[in-house]
């Protein structure tokens, strides 16, 4: 089978891993040293920085062929899908052009199980080890981690990759144990404690050689079993907590052909997937807690956020007067963000915060207005009911199709 056949076929499987960004990921460059490549740079994968630059990432399966036949993968032992496979050099000779030509900045590479796990990830490291040290690659590569292979190789891995990967794919077990036979959520979660480890080792001793600085990341299929928002952010919550998870990124499922009865055959609205994100991010940067956003069961509003669902259901700590709460009470205030609260604590050492001044700094009025007091306003709709509330600040976008 020819290059350019085989990369038709495994970019194509790998569009369905979400776990690709390469926020977190130190600067590298090959200015003033040997090699090439760059994590920055333009360059089809397209990611963020947290500097909010966009890289361009080779995002491939070494291949699709898979000794596993979990029920929600396209790639599954089971599946009909045209197969193939990339021998390392080969992978390595596609990244290297790619990167010449100005395509890629770096690369993201997972592969389906083939003869066992530790095959399979002594093959990606070796993808990654030919790159660093045979060609001086500088720039981002992410290895997709295989929670089965031993802990060992899962360190060597850490030793040439910007950021390691171990997806938890759903979160309950039991739906694992239904869905994905062939794994084990004591391995998957073995595994990221062993990134964990290594990574707390490698901050600790300067001299140590740097593993995984941009940190690990997981990936939770969103809609292939019946679990709820509450599951999936509660689960999220203790991987974060547990593991030091960089990112938690969410997957809507997608049916596939001939798909076995044991998933559904339609895809969960996209909307649901943005609503989580939005509600993992309050988890990451705002303080929030599962608990707060939602109960024990159920799932997020999708005609409005997070946060302003939050905030209707606890309208008894509003409104926030921006002149005396404080930084984190400020920042749950809906339509107004971490940065516009730092910039209105540093204002109110100048001067009595007032309206326009939030116009100013383009927080959403829209939304804020009925939970603020500023020293020449107080809202009319303190008093107005949540539902009412709620109706009138609905922003329900229309919906999206998965592949477009």
């Amino acid at each position: 089978m020819e290059l350019i056949e085989k990369l038709t076929i495994l970019a194509d499987a790998a569009k369905y891993d979400a776990s690709c960004a390469s926020s977190g990921a130190p600067k590298r460059s090959s200015k003033g040293k040997e090699g090439i490549g760059a994590t920055n740079g333009m360059g089809i994968c397209h990611s963020y920085t947290p500097d909010g630059r966009c890289v361009s990432l080779l995002k491939v399966l070494l291949t699709n062929f898979c000794l596993y036949d979990c029920q929600y993968c396209v790639n599954r032992r089971s599946s009909d899908v045209p197969r193939a496979r990339f021998m390392p050099e080969e992978v390595v000779k596609l990244m290297l052009d790619f990167y010449q030509r100005n395509y890629v900045s770096g690369l993201f590479l997972s592969s389906g199980i083939i003869q066992s796990p530790d095959y399979t990830m002594e093959q990606l490291i070796r993808v990654a080890r030919l790159l660093r040290e045979e060609h001086q690659f500088r720039g981002y590569i992410h290895l997709k981690t295989i929670p089965e292979a031993d802990s060992a190789l899962i360190e060597e891995a850490g030793r040439y990759a910007d950021r390691l990967s171990v997806n938890i794919e759903l979160p309950s077990p039991d739906s694992l144990t239904q869905l994905a036979p062939e794994k084990q959520i004591g391995s998957i979660t073995g595994a990221m404690a062993t990134i964990d480890s290594a990574s707390n080792e490698s901050r600790a001793d300067k001299r140590a050689p740097k593993f995984a600085p941009g940190g690990q990341s997981t990936q939770m299929i969103v809609g292939a079993d019946a679990s709820d928002d509450s599951r999936i952010l509660h689960t999220a919550e203790a991987l974060y907590s547990d593991y030091r998870l960089r990112r938690v990124y969410y997957s809507a499922f997608s049916p596939i052909p001939n798909s076995p009865s044991s998933v559904p055959f339609q895809a969960p609205p996209l909307l649901r997937e943005h609503r989580l994100y939005q509600a993992d991010f309050l988890l990451r940067s705002y303080g929030f807690k599962a608990g707060e956003l939602i109960g024990a069961q159920g799932n997020l509003p999708l005609d409005i956020d997070p946060k302003l669902a939050w905030a209707l259901v606890n309208r008894a700590l509003f409104p926030v007067d921006l002149n005396l709460a404080e930084p984190a009470m400020i920042a749950r205030v809906p339509g107004i963000g971490i940065r516009s609260a730092q910039r209105i604590v540093s204002l109110r050492r100048l001067k009595r915060i007032r309206f326009e001044d939030l116009l100013r700094m383009r927080c959403v009025m829209d939304k804020a207005r009925p939970f603020i007091v500023t020293s020449d306003y107080r809202p009319r709709q303190d008093t107005v009911e949540s539902s009412q509330l709620r109706q009138q600040l609905s922003d329900q976008p229309a919906q999206m199709a998965l592949w477009a």
